[in-house]
């Protein structure tokens, strides 16, 4: 597709605003600052400012990617699978083609070719990571959301081990930009701890 510059971030903000309103229909809700929001809505603003700070030059590919990533998430439930470690992992791989697929969706449907639909869901697929530094870029965000904002949560549900276990390998698949990043967020006491702990041993 041969478009101008402007006529490309026309294309972005409808593809966006059409994440954004399949994410708004999301039944689970987070509270934030005061303000109630559609879990997924959030996740992925999240999501965008994170790939736009570690990357201010984003490539368009990239932006849409992080702002469809989890793309209607709340419509393949973890409970709908075996509570095990298969059960995990085959839904991790269905929840990645699933949101590939609805972004093809909502990219073809606002205008977008199939060279860029193709990008994004190889990004949704984490395809070609970490050679791939759009890839890892996202990847990077994803582990920021989660320490910045889920890491406490889930650290109140989990055991240490276990906590430290899924730190570690966070750790590994961040780029030195990020790492950095991540040692500048503010965490509680007990978080501190554990991510010592996890930097401290084996990586």
């Amino acid at each position: 597709m041969s478009l101008a510059s402007g006529a490309y971030h026309s294309l972005l903000e409808k593809a966006c605003h059409r994440f954004d309103a399949e994410n708004a229909r999301d039944p689970n809700t987070e509270l934030w600052e005061g303000v109630t929001h559609p879990r997924e809505l959030l996740y992925a603003q999240r999501l965008t400012d994170w790939v736009l700070k570690l990357r201010p030059d984003a490539s368009i590919p990239l932006r849409l990617a992080a702002r469809c990533q989890h793309l209607c998430r709340w419509m393949i439930p973890r409970a709908t699978y075996p509570m095990n470690r298969g059960g995990y992992l085959r839904w991790r791989a269905d929840l990645k083609k699933f949101h590939a697929d609805k972004a093809g969706e909502v990219l073809r449907a606002v205008g977008w070719d199939e060279q860029t639909v193709g990008r994004v869901q190889d990004l949704n697929l984490k395809q070609n990571f970490p050679a791939d530094p759009d890839a890892q870029t996202l990847e990077d965000a994803l582990c920021l959301v989660f320490l910045q904002f889920q890491f406490a949560e889930l650290a109140g549900r989990l055991s240490d081990d276990k906590m430290i276990d899924a730190l570690r390998k966070c750790w590994k698949k961040m780029s030195a930009a990020a790492k950095n990043e991540a040692l500048q967020l503010t965490l509680g006491p007990h978080e501190q701890e554990m991510l010592r702990r996890a930097l401290a041993g084996p990586r």
